[in-house]
């Protein structure tokens, strides 16, 4: 699969596209992404994704093959060879504004906005959506298992777990966004300059005569960085035979059984040796929800692994993000677009969203703006990061963005920070944008009776 073709979208937003060509419908669109409705459980969402959503923009291009594909295609028989032509030279032309990534949303707030030839536009459409969506549903859920460590460290172990490899260095990306300290995927350690982290498996000590020469061996080898598997047999008699190796690890797991009873008897154990600095590592289908209960009753744990509940969080496995028109200029005059179904309607226009500020430096609340309406005061949230199809927003290191998260779920009131408990995060319209909306009904109206 080549990774910026411009077949990387559904079939209807080529369509569209060649609709316009087709029909000589001339016009630069602003289109705005955003979701309508937070997943249960949640009070936030933690944006991510935007470095991928930039360099395919930059790249995205049709090749030969491909434009002979489409053009074989029977929905195209009636389309004329200009389109195709068009394909040859398609490059993505267009200006993207967005929410730098660790930025905290909130339900209506756009994450991004694109301003392009309509043609453009649209082609886009499905691989934004898909890149964002999946990126900022694992980042969200990452935020939350870290909120619910309480400081300790969490580490993505959803490699495996996650739906191909692909999205394995995405969901490690995303976590690392939400807070996360590390990965044990490797590549994604190389790619995105992230922490890796490893201990070791069952089968390790499996394919040892005993525990004794399985721990030894894993020493020998890694005398700094080992950290031994307690749960392949049992963890009480495991504990004692690394004591009476008198070596010291730098951690030990357990991966399974009654992580609150057996993680306390194992920093008593550590704590007599004279191991203090030994880390206690837990894993075994661990969520926000468990690490908060077993923290709860006393657990003994440092360091928790998280693997399928962030690459593939089953309580809220999609994002009702949706890619919607809110503006189309034609011929040097603007006309505001918004879709107006109840249960669907969306607000018209180029917006900016403002974060206010309590004097304590908490969040207050959210204003969504017409783009140019002044923010009195409050902190734009969505800053100008591609121009004419070039990025103008430096890559920023993956650390940096975690930092963002972090220091912005410090600010948010406690209530919203909790993971059992949902709030709702005062967000509001302005005037002028809620008479927008009222304008385009109106003249949606006097169309339909003409």
């Amino acid at each position: 699969m080549r990774e910026h073709s411009g077949l990387l979208t559904d079939l209807y937003e080529l369509t569209m596209a060649a609709g316009y060509l087709q029909t000589r419908f001339d016009g630069r669109a602003t289109f705005e992404l955003f979701v309508r409705h937070l997943p249960p459980r949640r009070n936030y969402l933690v944006a991510a994704g935007l470095e991928q959503a930039l360099e395919f923009l930059e790249n995205v291009r049709f090749t030969p093959e491909e434009i002979d594909y489409l053009r074989r295609h029977k929905v195209f028989r009636h389309i004329r060879e200009e389109f195709f032509a068009y394909l040859t030279n398609f490059r993505f032309t267009g200006d993207v504004w967005a929410m730098p990534e660790g930025t905290l949303v909130f339900p209506g707030e756009p994450m991004l906005r694109v301003t392009a030839p309509i043609i453009e536009g649209q082609i886009m459409e499905t691989y934004l959506l898909a890149t964002l969506s999946y990126q900022t549903m694992v980042a969200s859920k990452a935020a939350r298992v870290v909120t619910a460590a309480e400081g300790r460290q969490i580490v993505d172990f959803g490699a495996r777990r996650a739906h191909g490899s692909q999205a394995s260095l995405l969901a490690a990306r995303a976590s690392s966004i939400g807070g996360c300290q590390g990965t044990s995927n490797v590549l994604a350690g190389q790619q995105f300059g992230m922490n890796t982290y490893g201990t070791q498996a069952h089968s390790w000590v499996m394919a040892h005569e005993d525990e004794d020469e399985a721990f030894r061996n894993f020493l020998d080898a890694f005398p700094e960085d080992s950290v031994l598997l307690l749960d392949t047999y049992d963890v009480r008699n495991a504990v004692k035979r690394i004591i009476r190796l008198g070596r010291k690890p730098a951690g030990v797991r357990l991966d399974s059984g009654d992580l609150v009873k057996d993680s306390r008897w194992v920093r008593r154990q550590l704590d007599r040796a004279g191991w203090n600095d030994v880390k206690v590592f837990a894993s075994g289908d661990l969520d926000e929800s468990k690490i908060a209960a077993l923290l709860a009753k006393g657990a003994a744990i440092d360091a928790f692994g998280v693997g399928t509940a962030l690459a593939t969080p089953g309580d809220a496995p999609h994002l009702n993000l949706i890619y919607k028109l809110v503006e189309v200029e034609r011929g040097g005059k603007v006309r505001e677009a918004a879709k107006l179904t109840r249960a669907k309607a969306t607000y018209p226009g180029r917006k900016q969203v403002f974060r206010y500020f309590t004097a304590a430096g908490e969040f207050a609340n959210d204003k969504i703006a017409f783009d140019g309406e002044p923010g009195s005061g409050g902190e734009a949230l969505l800053v100008e990061v591609m121009h004419g199809g070039r990025r103008i927003l430096t890559t920023e290191p993956i650390e940096a963005l975690r930092e963002r998260c972090i220091a912005s779920l410090a600010r948010l009131p406690q209530r919203f920070r909790q993971i059992n408990r949902t709030a709702v995060y005062p967000v509001r319209y302005t005037k002028k944008l809620q008479e927008s909306l009222e304008k385009v009904r109106q003249r949606v109206r006097r169309s339909a009776v003409k």
